[in-house]
């Protein structure tokens, strides 16, 4: 159930006996906003002599890619290979390639596009996707201290911290904690806690994940 993904576009580029080759990388929720983002690179550049391109989306499950022109599999299969080498998903890759007037060759095509793609990606900020629930946790005064020292043991992210009446803080917990974090909550305070369940969501745990 949970996924890698990145949070925002990002590019790098690189050049080949003389051929620049810009990996291009972005989010997207499925083929159609691939499908913008690919049209939107191609626009960009209009000169280049391909635009390569590969895309993985949860939607439907669908993964695409296109040599554009390069030989057959020299070029959008080593794209696609990286995102699936680093298990990334609802993520587009285009590289564009300025030819430079020296040959490659089919070994030489494949470490380009891949190393491309893999710059493009060393670029962006992934993310570590998963189920989890967004709690509204309140509680008088007293109970704060307690309350914050339990939460970095379940590997929370606290979202918001409100100090009204009550403290009021709102948390993503992971689901398979939800359950035990919750009975901890109830009693390490005496019951003098409420906890509202809000919803279920994807969140982004790589920085918990990461440091535990």
């Amino acid at each position: 159930m949970n996924y890698l993904t990145i949070s925002q576009p990002a590019e790098a580029s690189f050049i080949e006996k003389k051929s620049e080759f810009i990996g291009y990388i972005a989010p997207v929720k499925n083929s159609d906003e691939a499908v913008e983002f690919i049209n939107k690179i191609k626009a960009m550049h209009r000169k280049a002599r391909h635009n390569v391109y590969a895309y993985i989306v949860r939607q439907d499950n669908i993964s695409r890619y296109s040599d554009d022109g390069e030989p057959q599999g020299t070029a959008g299969v080593p794209v696609l290979d990286v995102l699936q080498k680093r298990g990334l998903t609802d993520v587009c890759i285009v590289v564009t390639r300025y030819f430079g007037g020296i040959l490659l060759g089919g070994g030489g095509l494949v470490r380009a596009y891949s190393h491309a793609a893999a710059l493009a990606c060393d670029a962006a900020k992934v993310m570590d996707m998963r189920l989890c629930h967004r709690l509204q946790i309140t509680a008088d005064y007293g109970m704060y201290g307690k309350i914050s020292y339990i939460l970095p043991n379940f590997s929370t992210i606290t979202e918001s911290l409100d100090f009204g009446s009550d403290v009021t803080l709102e948390i993503l917990v992971l689901s398979e904690k939800l359950e035990s974090l919750t009975k901890e909550l109830t009693e390490v305070t005496n019951g003098a806690v409420m906890i509202k369940d809000l919803c279920e969501l994807y969140g982004d745990f790589s920085s918990v994940i990461k440091n535990n």
